[in-house]
């Protein structure tokens, strides 16, 4: 679903992602640990399309985002930690706005709406200007605007951040609903408890470099992966 080849990105002289290869299939949630600056966001938006990289390849459902940007995005859905909405449409009309975008159907657009606001409790706000919003209602919007289109493939740059212990927990099942219907996730965080419980596979990232990667027994063997997280760096196991 997303492959990351020999990715290197650098800003000036400093290179930020440095090399780095990863496979997430479909069906798999798949986490991306690392310190603040260690290259996860520069990864992630290069994932997305929205950063240009140095040399490597990434492709999404076998399609380059290098050379078909377009395609590749019509089969995602990108959360980003701080999420940047049209603060002067409402909350229904940026989502009716993301549905257009994607072309999904009154109908389904309708009940998918429902659904998600319903369970990320956004019904009562939804005609409310987005300036309103606070950052936690700011990302539950920005989940439903995702969850709306039905992407095979949905990359989050730490998407925990600002959810009230209820949204986490639903968001969670969200993703493994998502990915036992084939889709698949690829997203930061340096919560590690949440990784540990909740990733089939996962991908500790340092100085922009991959220092481990694979399942989650792979990666842990018979520690924890606080253990993992804080050991020097190791040869990637996958």
């Amino acid at each position: 679903m997303l492959k990351i080849e020999h990715l290197t990105k650098k800003f000036g002289n400093v290179t930020a992602v440095n090399d780095l290869s990863l496979h997430i299939a479909p069906g798999e949630i798949y986490g991306f640990i690392g310190h603040n600056g260690a290259g996860k966001t520069t990864t992630i938006k290069s994932c997305c399309g929205i950063l240009r990289f140095d040399s490597g390849e990434i492709f999404v459902d076998g399609m380059s985002i290098k050379t078909d940007p377009l395609r590749c995005k019509q089969e995602m859905a990108y959360i980003p930690d701080n999420p940047d909405l049209y603060e002067f449409l409402s909350g229904i009309k940026y989502i009716s706005f993301i549905a257009d975008v994607f072309g999904v159907n009154e109908t389904d657009r309708e009940a998918r709406i429902a659904k998600y606001a319903d369970m990320f409790g956004l019904t009562d706000d939804l005609a409310q200007p987005i300036s309103a919003y606070s950052h936690g209602m700011k990302q539950k919007l920005a989940l439903i605007a995702a969850f709306v289109h039905k992407p095979k493939l949905i990359i989050m740059d730490e998407p925990f951040v600002g959810l009230d212990p209820k949204a986490s927990f639903l968001l969670k099942q969200e993703m493994r609903m998502h990915c036992g219907e084939g889709g698949a996730i690829f997203f930061s965080t340096h919560v590690l408890e949440v990784a540990e419980k909740l990733c089939d596979k996962v991908a500790i990232i340092k100085q922009g470099k991959l220092v481990t990667s694979g399942t989650m027994d792979e990666v842990k063997g018979n520690t924890s992966l606080e253990d993992v997280f804080r050991r020097p760096d190791r040869k990637s196991v996958v």
